[in-house]
């Protein structure tokens, strides 16, 4: 009998209970469009993972609203580790840029792992006259009207460069924010826009091709991939932006599944081949444990804060 009433009790235990995590597909949001340094390299990760869990893992992206609205699908899914969320460092800014967020990034997300950091570069068209970013800027002091810089969505770590571009230099200048890397390339190739803000992984054929060149670089040192561009300071402009990705779940996912996925994670970016590929890209290959993104999340949502204000950038 306590056989049978043990048999019984099993019976009612839920299937997903019984089948180790994961045990159905995977989506992992992106909230920019095809062809950007996040996009390739999480398309990189994901069919690494798909080998390692032999679950399907799928990507899904929702480019613009800087963020938001690939956000706000990811906070309303279900904290089962099924849906994921490629997080980057512009949206720790849209508590300081946005008037109104329907979420906290501070508490709608748990922290799985970093994934990369990266740089970003300030190209021109290759037959513009300007050779230096000491160029653009004295040609956008001369006719700010007809300057435009050109980037992906608001909100984004491109456009927030963008921004602080202007405001610290003063000159009123236009950033014409984009929906994908491909249509900022488009504008730049057509004369639209003068500078185009991005990774260089997400405009690396054109780069590399000749059709476009960095004249500065925004992180606090050069480029890996473009030792020979000067970083923005030493342009002349004081300010410096160094971007980063990670991955997220929805707030009140497991605390096993997020165990489980940072260590399949830190596994992928730690591996040689994925690492050195990452660094082609133009990226620097980071993991750590939830707890560090975290702090990160905290301290980067707190600094641009103070970046925001003194630059007098006004809340869009």
């Amino acid at each position: 009998m306590l056989i049978a009433l043990a048999l019984g009790a099993a019976s009612i235990v839920p299937a997903d209970a019984e089948t180790p995590y994961p045990n159905r597909p995977i989506r992992i949001v992106v909230p920019f469009g095809p062809g950007g340094f996040a996009d390739i390299t999480v398309r990189l990760l994901a069919q690494k993972l798909t080998e390692r869990t032999g679950a399907q893992t799928v990507i899904e992206n929702r480019p613009g609203a800087g963020g938001i609205t690939a956000a706000n699908t990811v906070v309303s899914a279900a904290p089962d580790g099924y849906t994921l969320f490629v997080f980057s460092s512009g949206i720790a800014l849209s508590k300081s840029l946005l008037k109104s967020i329907p979420f906290d990034p501070l508490t709608a997300f748990a922290p799985i792992s970093t994934m990369a950091q990266f740089d970003l570069l300030l190209l021109v068209r290759s037959d513009s006259p300007m050779r230096t970013l000491k160029d653009a800027l004295e040609a956008a002091r001369a006719d700010p009207q007809k300057f435009n810089v050109g980037t992906i969505s608001p909100g984004s770590t491109q456009n927030v460069t963008g921004e602080l571009l202007r405001t610290t230099t003063g000159i009123p200048m236009t950033v014409v924010p984009h929906r994908t890397s491909a249509e900022v390339l488009t504008s730049l190739l057509r004369g639209d826009i003068q500078v185009g803000i991005e990774s260089y992984a997400a405009l690396k054929s054109a780069i590399d091709a000749g059709q476009v060149r960095a004249i500065a670089s925004s992180g606090a040192r050069r480029s890996p991939m473009q030792p020979d561009v000067p970083t923005l300071r030493e342009s002349g402009v004081d300010a410096a932006v160094d971007g980063w990705n990670s991955l997220m779940a929805p707030a009140g996912t497991p605390g096993d599944v997020i165990a489980f996925l940072n260590g399949q994670i830190r596994a992928i970016i730690g591996d040689g081949d994925f690492s050195k590929r990452m660094i082609e890209l133009g990226g620097e290959p980071v993991a750590g444990p939830p707890e560090e993104l975290g702090t990160r999340l905290k301290s980067d949502v707190d600094m641009w804060a103070a970046v925001v204000k003194k630059a007098g950038l006004a809340p869009q």
